[in-house]
């Protein structure tokens, strides 16, 4: 009963970015929108969708991402993309600065944890607060992330993350949950569409160790 309850009132992250972008189309008004992305493949559908209505900076921040060359690549290919996607509204690109020691230093003494606990929620947290601060900095009307499209990524910790920065930086978060309406589906098409590189793990030298193992698992399951 509790659960039915809890999911009744669970908010809808999808209708608050409609009625956002809604109110911001009622005063003719097409706001600035610092995007922060998590790799090409991912943002695909998020600029496809918002570019409709604001002026996206894709903010590429991320030192999660192991190893330096994988790093490299996932750059290029985001890249990429903004060269070819077409778009109703002009899209840029910021990259951030590669410190990996800051994302060492953040989830010290979390190594072990599974994907999607704990240390990915501090991970989260990392990101969006360097993408705020650089909202902040440009004089941007809005940031958010394209993190909320994987089914693997907890929608609700990130815009929990994203509505207590923005209090803390006076700059506004757009609340969203972008694998709704099939918007991790249409990544895919798109990702094929323009023959994307998909890495096949999220990022982080912990969630390519689990990933591996997993697949080695598998393999050795299916010789058996």
């Amino acid at each position: 009963m509790l659960e039915r309850k809890w999911a009744m009132n669970k908010p809808n992250y999808q209708k608050m970015l409609e009625d956002e972008i809604k109110k911001n189309q009622e005063k003719n008004k097409v706001p600035a929108l610092l995007l922060h992305s998590c790799c090409a493949p991912c943002s695909s559908y998020c600029l496809e969708y918002l570019s409709q209505y604001f002026f996206i900076t894709v903010f590429y921040y991320n030192p999660n991402i192991y190893p330096p060359e994988e790093y490299t690549k996932r750059v290029e290919e985001q890249r990429h993309l903004i060269e070819q996607l077409p778009a109703r509204n002009p899209i840029s690109f910021l990259e951030g600065v590669y410190e990996e020691s800051r994302f060492y230093d953040t989830v010290r003494g979390l190594e072990q944890e599974k994907e999607g606990g704990a240390r990915c929620f501090l991970c989260y947290e990392l990101r969006l607060r360097e993408a705020a601060e650089t909202a902040k900095r440009l004089g941007m009307d809005y940031f958010t992330t394209t993190l909320s499209i994987s089914p693997l990524k907890n929608a609700e910790k990130l815009n929990e993350i994203g509505n207590r920065l923005e209090k803390e930086y006076g700059i506004a978060y757009l609340n969203s949950d972008f694998k709704k309406k099939n918007g991790y589906k249409r990544s895919v098409e798109l990702s094929e569409q323009y023959g994307m590189y998909r890495q096949y793990y999220c990022g982080c030298v912990f969630s390519k160790r689990e990933r591996d193992e997993q697949i080695a698992k598998k393999k050795q399951e299916s010789e058996e």
